[in-house]
This record gives C-alpha cells, sequence and structure tokens, in this order.
C-alpha cells in the first residue's frame, strides 16, 4: 500500500516540544475526505493539515484541516506550520501567501527566520452571554470571574471567550456533561494585563480526543476582537497584545498578535507565531471506505 509524506512541527514556539504539535502531510491529492480524517484520528493530535494544489487561481495553496473529529474549515497553528513547513521544503520562497481554506483566502506572511503571521478572516462578534453556565463549566466561581461579559468571537473559527482572574485558570476544572448541557464546544478562559497588554490563556474543546489546546492561533485572533468590544484595547487604529498558552500543559507558548479597529469595532486581527520541525516520515495512505 503507497504512503504519503508527512512531518510534525511544534507551532507557536521556538523550542522543540512545546507550543501546539501539528501533522503536515504532503502529495495526498488523490485521497479522499474520508481517508484524510483516518489519517488525522492516527495522529491523533488537535489538528492534522493537509497541503493541496489550489482550486483558486489566486491562492498559493490549499488547506483541508482535520480535527480527530472531523474537518474544519480554518485553524490558526495548521495555517501558520503548514505556511513555513511548506516554506522550508521549497514549495515557495519566503514571502506573501494566500492560503486557500474553508474560511476563504487568508493571506500569511511567512519569513526565512521560520515564523509565519496569519491574517484573519471576517470578524465575527457575538452579544453578551450569562457568565454563570461558563463558569461552571471550567468549575470556577464568581469571585473567580474577572466582571466583563463574556461572548463569542473569532475571525475564521468563533470562540466563547470568559474574562477570568489569573490565579484562576490554574484551577480549572472541566465538566463535560455542564458543557454538554450549556452547548459549549469551544471556550478560551483568559486573565488580561492591561499594563503589559497580555493575555494567559487556556483553550478547551470538551468531549474531544484532544479536549485542552496549547496554543490556539483562531482564539487568538477572536481574543483582539474581545478586548476591542470590551475597551480594553483602543477603539482605532492597529494595536498589539501578546498571548501566552500551553502554561499548565506544560507545553509554553506565545502567540504574538495585532487587531486593527475603526469607530470601536475591529476589522480585522493578525497572528504570529515560530514553527519548529520535529519529525518526518511517511504514513500509509488507509483503504478508501465511502
Amino acid at each position: 500500500m503507497s504512503g504519503v509524506a508527512y512531518e510534525i512541527v511544534d507551532v507557536f514556539t521556538d523550542r522543540p516540544f512545546a507550543g501546539n504539535p501539528l501533522a503536515v502531510v504532503y502529495g495526498a491529492e488523490d485521497l479522499a475526505t474520508d481517508q484524510m480524517h483516518t489519517l488525522a484520528r492516527e495522529f491523533n493530535l488537535a489538528e492534522t493539515v493537509f497541503v493541496l494544489p489550489p482550486t483558486d487561481s489566486s491562492a498559493t495553496y490549499r488547506a483541508r484541516i482535520f480535527t480527530p473529529e472531523g474537518e474544519i474549515p480554518f485553524a490558526g497553528h495548521p495555517s501558520v506550520g503548514a505556511a513555513v513547513t511548506s516554506m522550508r521544503r521549497d514549495l515557495f520562497p519566503p514571502s506573501e501567501v494566500v492560503q486557500e481554506c474553508g474560511a476563504g483566502l487568508l493571506p500569511i506572511t511567512v519569513r526565512a527566520s521560520g515564523s509565519a503571521t496569519l491574517t484573519s478572516g471576517t470578524p465575527q462578534l457575538g452579544p453578551p452571554l450569562d457568565p454563570a453556565p461558563l463558569l461552571g463549566v471550567v468549575g470556577l466561581t464568581q469571585d473567580d470571574f474577572a466582571g466583563l461579559p463574556p461572548r463569542l468571537a473569532g475571525g475564521g473559527l468563533d470562540w466563547i471567550f470568559l474574562p477570568v482572574r489569573r490565579d484562576a485558570l490554574a484551577r480549572i476544572e472541566v465538566d463535560t456533561a455542564a458543557a454538554r448541557r450549556a452547548g459549549v464546544t469551544d471556550l478560551s478562559v483568559f486573565s488580561w494585563s492591561p499594563e503589559t497588554s497580555e493575555a494567559h490563556a487556556r483553550v478547551f474543546i470538551p468531549g474531544t480526543a484532544v479536549p485542552e489546546d496549547p496554543a490556539t492561533g483562531s482564539a487568538a485572533l477572536g481574543l483582539g476582537l474581545w478586548l476591542v468590544a470590551a475597551g480594553l484595547l483602543p477603539p482605532d487604529g492597529t494595536s498589539s497584545y501578546r498571548v501566552h498558552q500551553g502554561i499548565e500543559m506544560k507545553r509554553p507558548s506565545l502567540l504574538d498578535c495585532t487587531v486593527t479597529a475603526v469607530d470601536g469595532v475591529a476589522t480585522l486581527a493578525t497572528v504570529t507565531g515560530h514553527v519548529v520541525p520535529i519529525a518526518r516520515g511517511e504514513i500509509t495512505v488507509p483503504p478508501f471506505i465511502g
């Protein structure tokens, strides 16, 4: 049985065995969706990305992104990881590239140093939410709540953002049943330091094969939209902020971000991170099941 090439990389870190691990697969043009999904389950990482020829002439390449549960339209660490890994494999030089994915055409700046900057898709911002059920999902109390209303936000993939006190992050214990009852599937719990414009975050996908993510580019993008809406970043111009994630998982990650706003409304966000190569090889193509 034939195989396809893959690389394992750590994303949003400048050292190995930190950040968020990612499988990047090449030569999978002839694979069906169920075969890609089977490979993603075999890798059993938060995401596996398949780098394919574009179907849109304005794109540099196409990315199909899978979790162990299924295909998703977009995710940050697969986008950054695929771009840098493809540059290192000489698919294109360090440059401005365009990734085609389920969220549309997304510009990415890829650097020879091994980092990339991803620009968000269309911003989405939901209404304020009741914090009580969200606090219940993560085993925290009203005393842990940081006061500003939780809400959904995203620039390609949407997350619910719940602000809490810094010391509460280490005490989180996710109740999967409570998450199911509350209809919570994608949750970023974070603390914010206005003095340094830095967030410390934990990101959860309750009930999935990888229930906590050590670095989440899409959530970092959405956080910028939330921060502007909450009045914690300026209502006009471009502001920088930084997200620390993965500390409690012993996989520290660093996501450098910007958000641009006009009249109090965020119009786009960016996230930048490094990519560290870990392993490469060939994996057997699973049989077609469809």
